[in-house]
């Protein structure tokens, strides 16, 4: 598998101040510095992993994804070429603007932007979060990951899974359509969410200890608005989080604790379970899937659904220090 994480990723905004109070004081981003249309965060030892565009739409911009080096950018380009895609080669400075060695650009079936890249640059000095916190889990797994909404997800599954290389972690059907896909042991780097529409569900960012996302709901609790999902358990990658609407209208998924896989040993499977194990009322669906994601976790519950808690290896101490 070429595509090795989710290594950075571009939204636009007309809120673009929004984004400066809700990137780092709320999320716990490090604003770094103004770009050519807006601003970028960081979120770990990489100079930029977020950036945030001035815009006259708000939505997904862009999304970086990994390869090893040069030479596996060009075998992918060239397989990219082979099926047909329109593939363009990222000029010098768009390469400078997204802190990377070397990338490419094209499109999926629906429109979305997607760069492949190698050679994310290095910060020289340390991630220093927005607010007090402990961090984000990032490294060989990414940032976290991304849910696209699609019009049929049967039809943008193949592009994805048969071109692009990803791997089916698992499904459900209810209370909505949703397929999960991973490139490395994140449960899922990429899910499409089968709503009819073409857009961005939320982006997840996955932080070090249980207490960052508490204290966030906490914060999120006192602007009004601000929760879109209340906290709650997944099923399939175990996350602990909550959703909060950002200022471009999407969600952005506060977690902690997800799931490790093994890829080379995971059996993709249908999640009988619905989404959650408990909690997660998702306000943003209407009044009768809010109903049916209730009596799914109801069901869940008589019937013992339960999963052990993910306590990372070397994030027990981390907030000892």
């Amino acid at each position: 598998m070429e595509l090795r994480a989710l290594g950075y990723l571009g939204v636009d905004t007309t809120d673009i101040q929004g984004w400066r109070d809700y990137g780092s004081k709320f999320l716990g981003l490090q604003l770094t510095e103004k770009v050519s249309d807006g601003m970028a965060f960081r979120m770990d030892e990489r100079r930029q992993r977020l950036t945030v565009n001035d815009a006259t739409r708000n939505g997904l911009g862009f999304m970086g994804w990994e390869v090893a080096g040069a030479s596996e950018l060009e075998r992918f380009a060239a397989r990219l070429e082979k099926a047909q895609v329109n593939v363009t080669r990222g000029s010098r400075a768009l390469c400078e603007q997204r802190q990377v060695r070397d990338l490419v650009l094209f499109s999926d079936p629906i429109g979305n932007r997607l760069e492949v890249y190698y050679g994310l640059a290095e910060a020289d000095s340390p991630f220093t979060p927005g607010r007090t916190m402990s961090g984000f889990r990032t490294g060989d797994m990414g940032i976290g990951h991304v849910v696209l909404t699609v019009p049929n997800a049967a039809e943008i599954l193949p592009f994805y899974r048969d071109l692009l290389g990803f791997r089916l972690s698992d499904y459900f059907e209810r209370p909505f359509k949703a397929i999960f896909m991973h490139l490395n042991q994140r449960h899922h780097s990429l899910a499409i969410l089968e709503t009819g529409k073409v857009g961005i569900h939320h982006l997840m960012f996955e932080t070090l200890s249980l207490d960052d996302v508490g204290q966030a709901y906490d914060l999120a609790l006192v602007d009004e608005g601000r929760i879109a999902t209340t906290l709650g358990r997944h099923t399939n990658d175990q996350v602990v989080s909550f959703y909060a609407k950002s200022p471009s209208g999407f969600l952005v998924e506060c977690g902690w604790g997800g799931l490790a896989i093994d890829p080379a040993k995971w059996e993709p499977y249908e999640v009988v379970h619905g989404p959650s194990f408990w909690g997660h009322d998702r306000n943003w669906l209407p009044p009768e899937g809010q109903e049916e994601a209730r009596r799914i976790r109801m069901a869940a519950a008589r019937d013992g659904a339960r999963a052990n808690v993910n306590v990372i290896d070397g994030l027990f101490n981390v907030t000892k220090s």
